[in-house]
């Protein structure tokens, strides 16, 4: 259907249809009032009371770690020991290229 066609008819019906006088007394100025009587959204308030709700589930995590970082480990051999484990992962190229004697390192 041609564009220009469906507008002239639709403009046609609106035309031909007058809007009616149903519209009650000051209308416009009840839902005016209604619209400024809502309470505005504080988006810092929302923010602030997200990140309340988040503390204290960050301070039991954190309190849950310090514990389990304290507690003596049963295994203190250097396969049990986080700090020896993370320095040989680290160092693995640098003992191998040294253990070859390889001068070009």
């Amino acid at each position: 259907m041609n564009l220009s066609e469906l507008h002239k008819k639709l403009i046609a019906v609106a035309r031909a249809n007058p809007p009616g006088d149903a519209v009650p007394l000051s209308f416009e100025k009840r839902i005016m009032a209604l619209i400024a009587a809502r309470p505005v959204m504080d988006r810092w308030a929302v923010w602030a009371r997200g990140l309340w709700y988040a503390a204290a589930p960050c301070v039991a995590v954190m309190l849950l770690f310090s514990a389990w970082a304290f507690v003596p480990s049963t295994n203190e051999t250097a396969s049990g020991d986080l700090s020896y484990q993370f320095d040989s992962a680290m160092l693995a190229a640098v003992d191998q290229v040294n253990a070859d004697n390889d001068p070009t390192w």
